[in-house]
């Protein structure tokens, strides 16, 4: 595994795809504050340097760091950061548990996992449990913190190659009956472009509680567990 904080040359292959897609993902909002930034690795040097470069960003902030999937979890629940930035190779609770540990205790904050697994044995278990973005650890820092943006804006965001290998993989079966209403298909192709349920509501003149009501639907029917699994179930069947 590599362990070297991003810092990859701005030229490389998995730099450029990370960073036009995050850019492709981040749209204007407001924000009440910096995005607070929980750094979670094993390696202190990848720590730090995730670290220094990311507290030179005006609109992040790091607000601590963790070693091990334990203390994340527990971190998580005592500083309340909006984004934690997660390795999934980690001593005692790896990442996957510790994504499953904060799904269980109902946390809210947003995952984006930074690692150097790409088998989808790793990347599928890691996405179910909920994380909500997929990188390398070799991506352009610049597209990093582009990522961590659009993450935090409610986007699902994957390594083209990441996306790949979930498609040849295996995938949710759709649920016996579980057809989808015209208007749960809308729902479901604005989903799959990255959009948030206040976005669906404006794009389909819904209210945001119709909205919230029929992405519940759409995961209870398709037997999915979450809005990035449904993205990649649209993907596939050429939905968006």
């Amino acid at each position: 595994m590599s362990d070297s904080a991003p810092g990859s040359a701005p030229g490389s292959a998995p730099g450029r795809a990370a960073g036009n897609a995050a850019r492709g993902a981040v749209e204007a909002a407001g924000t009440a504050g910096p995005i607070r930034v929980l750094v979670v690795d094993d390696h202190q040097v990848v720590r730090h340097g995730l670290r220094t470069f990311l507290d030179i960003q005006d609109d992040i902030e790091v607000v601590g760091e963790a070693g091990d999937g334990g203390t994340a979890v527990e971190l998580t629940e005592t500083l309340r950061p909006d984004l934690m930035l997660l390795d999934l190779q980690l001593p005692g609770v790896d990442g996957v548990s510790a994504l499953r540990m904060l799904r269980d205790r109902g946390s809210t904050v947003r995952v984006l996992v930074l690692t150097s697994f790409t088998e989808p044995a790793t990347v599928v278990p890691a996405l179910r449990a909920g994380a909500a973005g997929y990188l390398f650890k070799d991506v352009d820092p610049e597209a990093l913190a582009q990522a961590i943006r659009a993450v935090h804006a409610g986007q699902v965001l994957l390594e083209p190659e990441v996306a790949e290998a979930l498609l040849r993989g295996d995938e949710p079966a759709e649920r016996a009956g579980g057809g989808l209403t015209e208007r749960e298909r809308e729902v479901l192709v604005e989903i799959a472009h990255g959009r948030s349920n206040r976005e669906i509501a404006r794009a389909l003149v819904l209210s945001e509680k119709t909205v919230k009501t029929h992405v519940s639907s759409i995961l209870a029917k398709l037997g999915l567990a979450d809005r990035t699994q449904a993205a990649l179930y649209a993907v596939r069947r050429g939905l968006a």
